[in-house]
């Protein structure tokens, strides 16, 4: 297929190349589920098979008979989707271990909302993006860590628990820092209003993870409270459906405009308690759900690649390479700097490498849904669209080669233990014959 695919670069009137591009990654991803040696990159295969359908058939991407696939209500839906598959594996208990790791805390915090802003600033600069392009590098940089680094800390067998407790500290503190990191930033290149995308995360983050957080309280909590949780779900439900059927006219014209998206944020807010009352009921029906829930995740993500691929299909053209060096660039940074600054600090091997991780690894889901929401999914959403593959390959590669190293090291100690206790035992031997 990839001979075929070849073919069509260098024959002229080839009319099938694209066909087979597509069909030889779609192909290549199942078979990567055959072997164990590449088991683990099968999702990220899928996610450059977006790539490629985006980049061969973007009219077909991009509409479905008269429905288009950008439309902002469809990208906040699967966005949160996406989030409440993140926040389902999170757990309460996540947010409150900042006394055990409280420097590794301050570090991964300081660092991904200061440097990676700063290194994605920077990258602009030196590859001249235009502006709204530029943007979405410099939105990657803003972005918090994402469940991904969690899976990654978790291969490479370093430190778990300050990584999953950095990315809950980083989603609570997105609302307020990616939007001020943008206007210091990116202000000057798009228009950002501060309180707008706050309002903005709000919806695709805080909500759906909340709602997922509140699951997981469920599981446990008394029956009393229980039951108070399922009464307040039936009148908030009832609440917005009056509100938004009947009341709504009344705000937008009684509001401003910033009062109107406080007012929503509101309504957004208030909704996660029903739907996390909603998931947690069925979930008790069918326990199999919270398992199957990731895949869901998964799938917006490979939706939102494609959906960004095909809408900036003629960037790509023109800057896909460039884009992808920028990818690299910032990528690598951020593992460098994750790293040296948490040993500069005091922080041990073993957390360092979670803060590698950590900072090296940004929430792609979060930037393409803040740039379908401002409608500019095509070209502020560009860099999420490189990036995100990229990150994948290079956590998977990186956490891996730690977890080997680390299991390399466990192996010469279990041998040297070996070699001192024979030691021990010749010695023993000749004491005893002497």
């Amino acid at each position: 297929m990839l001979m075929v695919a070849a073919i069509g670069f260098f024959v002229a009137g080839f009319s099938y190349f694209r066909h087979a591009l597509l069909l030889a990654a779609m192909l290549g991803a199942i078979g990567m589920g055959a072997f164990s040696a590449t088991k683990g990159y099968q999702y990220t295969m899928w996610i450059v098979v977006a790539v490629v359908a985006g980049m061969t058939f973007p009219d077909r991407i991009l509409h479905v008979g008269e429905f288009d696939m950008r439309n902002k209500w469809m990208i906040l839906v699967v966005v949160q989707l996406v989030m409440f598959g993140m926040g389902i594996q999170m757990r309460l208990r996540d947010f409150t271990r900042i006394g055990a790791s409280g420097k590794g805390v301050a570090i991964g915090l300081v660092t991904q909302f200061t440097i990676m802003p700063l290194i994605g600033f920077l990258l602009t600069r030196g590859f001249g993006f235009e502006p709204e392009i530029a943007a979405g590098v410099i939105l990657i940089g803003c972005c918090s860590s994402g469940l991904a680094s969690n899976v990654m800390v978790y291969i490479a067998k370093a430190n778990l628990v300050l990584s999953v407790t950095v990315t809950a500290l980083t989603t609570l503190a997105a609302p307020l820092m990616t939007p001020l990191m943008m206007k210091v930033y990116a202000g000057t290149m798009v228009e950002v209003s501060v309180l707008s995308m706050a309002m903005e995360i709000i919806k695709i983050m805080i909500v759906p993870i909340g709602a997922g957080l509140l699951h997981d309280y469920l599981k446990t909590a008394p029956r009393s409270r229980y039951r108070a949780i399922g009464i307040t779900s039936v009148f908030i439900v009832l609440l917005l459906f009056v509100n938004i059927g009947y009341l709504w006219p009344f705000f937008i014209n009684g509001f401003t405009s910033t009062g109107v998206a406080i007012i929503e944020g509101l309504h957004f807010l208030l909704g996660a308690i029903p739907v996390g009352f909603g998931y947690h009921v069925l979930a008790r029906k069918w326990p199999s759900m919270d398992k199957k829930m990731p895949y869901f995740s998964m799938f917006g993500i490979v939706y939102f690649t494609a959906v960004t691929t095909a809408a900036g299909q003629q960037y790509l053209m023109q800057i896909g390479f460039l884009l992808f060096l920028a990818a690299v660039v910032h990528n690598a940074a951020g593992y460098f700097f994750g790293y040296w600054f948490s040993r500069l600090f005091g922080l041990n091997a073993y957390s360092a490498r979670a803060m590698a991780l950590e900072v090296g690894l940004q929430n792609g889901g979060m930037a393409s849904g803040l740039a379908g929401s401002m409608g500019k999914l095509g070209t502020l959403g560009l860099a999420a669209a490189v990036f995100s593959p990229w990150m994948n390959i290079s956590g998977s590669i990186l956490a891996n080669y730690w977890r080997k190293k680390q299991e390399r090291i466990a192996m010469q100690t279990e041998q040297s233990d070996k070699e001192i206790k024979s030691d021990y035992k010749r010695i023993e031997l000749k004491e005893d014959n002497g």
